[in-house]
């Protein structure tokens, strides 16, 4: 009778499994936002992992779970890149591979106390350096990290403040660990159960003792989401519409008002009577305007996507052009190889073009604002320089468009919240078509959403908050303290390996001599 040992010799089962079991942490993230689900889903996976029969096949089990992991987290992108999704799964997922190789040489067999303790400092370590290469731009940047799954709990939001959404990814793959080894290593169960307990104390001190924002005023922003509009003239008609609910915030005494990403889709410069119908509405409404344009620039050559702020005397001067693009969704990574992916699936048929620096503006009422553009909410530094450049509130302007009827637009409004936990300052993530949020400076929602069905503007009375949280100040220690972790361990196993060459032991035959003379040709 077969086991499931036997079943598993198989390495293309092996392979299958660990793919399913990669994928499990999927439903930890919006929309299904199974928070708790986070800290037992890499369990499975680590189990198979801890399991394999070598330290090769464990790197296998790592880079399958990878394939599994990013295949299930960016499943929204199938319509946008078709069949080429696999492939950039497949590529990525090969950063798990050391992760896997990990697992097993501190939890495969039976591991000693001090192996498992170890354990539960060098897998988070490990998962932490796969999510901050992962999160180079250039690599699809940090969208769906494991932290941000703790982006509705107050004391993660908490911790977030101290250690930003890396410190989050720590503690959870950290408890991930300690509930692997109470399941399956009876002789670790000391040190698993004292790192939960530490996890939790860690916990309890963010809560206790942490600086908390202080909230010392409030502003009216209101948000204008005009909705889905398609079709060859959706660019005309977008701002039509847009103007039409722009108008009904006369008299609401809002003092910022901000559209969508591409909002606009023509280049002011070139279309002055746009400019002047957006100043009339700032005059009307007595409230700048922070619209975003997605043209062709007039003053340089190229597609900018750019944060342009608007008040009743025209163009304000202030400018934002979006520094991180999206890959293959607003440029394809050399062109020149990969640009047959615009045949498969939906990718970006011209590049835009990336600006150089980030930018606070000045809107009145002595309000200061960041502007971030799209996915660069996802980059907890861009949020971070912002606080530090004294911005007051940071405002994403975003759309989801394509994407309206997957998980996308709840993960990606999400990310706000932790942005402002980690920053201590207002959030407000303004959409096209939903999902339209807004969060305060310690993380927690302001108001309600305006969902992918909303065709409306709303008006939020955000809370104003000032002082410099832990994570602004220090910046990414979790990702150093990982680093150091990791260095430590390949210390350890170089003098391992030295020693064990040294102390290997001498062979009992006697090495052979070479003969002087050779009998086939003597004297030789």
């Amino acid at each position: 009778m077969k086991t499931f040992g036997d079943w598993l010799a198989s390495p293309w089962r092996r392979s299958l499994l660990a793919a399913l079991a990669g994928a499990l942490p999927v439903f930890a993230f919006p929309a299904p936002s199974l928070w708790w689900f986070a800290y037992v889903a890499l369990v499975p996976w680590i189990l198979l992992t801890r399991s394999a029969p070598t330290g090769r096949r464990a790197a296998y089990d790592g880079w399958f779970g990878g394939l599994g992991f990013m295949l299930a987290v960016h499943s929204w992108l199938v319509p946008s890149l078709s069949v080429f999704i696999v492939v950039i799964a497949g590529l990525l997922g090969v950063l798990w591979a050391p992760w896997g190789w990990l697992v097993r040489r501190f939890l495969g067999g039976v591991p000693s106390p001090r192996r498992g303790a170890a354990a539960l400092l060098v897998l988070p370590s490990g998962w932490l350096m796969v999510e901050l290469v992962r999160s180079w731009q250039g690599l699809g940047g940090p969208w769906g990290l494991l932290g941000s799954t703790q982006w509705q709990v107050e004391p993660a939001l908490r911790l977030a403040s101290v250690g930003g959404v890396w410190l989050l990814s720590f503690l959870v793959v950290a408890v991930n660990v300690a509930v692997a080894v109470l399941v399956s290593v009876r002789e670790v169960r000391v040190p698993a159960v004292a790192g939960l307990v530490a996890t939790a104390a860690a916990t309890s001190a963010a809560w206790v003792w942490s600086p908390r924002p202080d909230v010392d005023g409030s502003v009216r922003i209101a948000v204008v989401q005009p909705g889905v509009i398609a079709g060859d003239d959706s660019g005309v008609r977008r701002f039509d519409r847009e103007e039409q609910l722009t108008r009904q915030l006369a008299g609401r005494h809002v003092d910022l008002i901000a559209w969508g990403e591409s909002s606009v889709g023509f280049d002011l410069a070139k279309r002055p009577d746009l400019a002047r119908r957006i100043a009339a509405l700032s005059k009307e409404t007595g409230a700048d305007i922070l619209v975003n344009v997605d043209a062709e620039r007039s003053d340089k050559p190229g597609i900018y996507k750019s944060s342009i702020l608007v008040g009743p005397k025209g163009l304000t001067g202030d400018r934002y052009d979006k520094m991180r693009l999206v890959p293959f969704g607003e440029y394809i990574p050399f062109r020149s190889l990969l640009g047959w992916a615009t045949s498969v699936g939906k990718a970006a048929g011209v590049d835009r073009r990336h600006g150089t620096e980030q930018v606070v503006m000045s809107v009145g009422h002595g309000l200061r604002v960041g502007p971030l553009i799209c996915f660069e909410t996802a980059f907890p530094d861009m949020s971070r320089h912002l606080a530090q450049d004294g911005a007051d509130v940071l405002l994403a302007q975003s759309s989801t468009s394509s994407f309206q009827n997957s998980w996308a637009p709840e993960q990606h409004a999400t990310l706000a919240a932790l942005r402002a936990a980690e920053t201590g300052r207002p959030v407000v993530h303004a959409t096209l078509t939903g999902v339209s949020a807004v969060y305060g400076p310690s993380g927690e929602r302001i108001g309600s959403w305006l969902g992918t069905g909303a065709s409306t503007t709303r008006v939020y009375d955000v809370p104003l908050a000032h002082g410099i949280t832990p994570y602004v100040r220090y910046g990414d220690w979790p990702v150093q303290g990982s680093l150091l972790i990791l260095a430590l361990v390949c210390a350890g196993e170089g003098m391992r390996a030295f020693r064990l060459r040294r102390t290997a032991p001498r062979p009992l035959v006697p090495p052979a001599r070479t003969v002087h003379e050779s009998p086939a040709r003597p004297g030789h």
